[in-house]
């Protein structure tokens, strides 16, 4: 079992600002030592000779072709808008600057 202590629990959580009962505390000191001791073991076997690895599966990017197709007329895209300005749509400020 890991070193990780209630205390040390209750200090992160004083750090990042999070009310924790003592229920939390507890349960939390629990799972984090499995953590710390899950990470030790990976530690173990992490060695020079094995290679370190980001995804246990090769993963592939799959792009479409970039082809252009029809689409909507400036008109037609802004036909359903309450407003416009010229060739583009028109929306209430949310920042208060101009």
């Amino acid at each position: 079992m890991s070193e990780i202590t209630a205390e040390q629990v209750a200090h992160l959580a004083n750090l990042a600002r999070i009310d924790l009962s003592p229920e939390e505390i507890t349960r939390l000191t629990a799972e984090l030592g499995q953590i710390v001791d899950s990470v030790a073991k990976v530690a173990e076997v992490a060695t020079p000779e094995v290679p370190a690895t980001s995804h246990p599966m090769p993963l592939t990017n799959v792009f479409r072709a970039d082809v252009v197709v029809p689409s909507l007329s400036v008109e037609e895209a802004l036909s359903g808008s309450t407003d416009r300005d010229g060739d583009k749509f028109r929306v209430p400020a949310i920042l208060d600057e101009e």
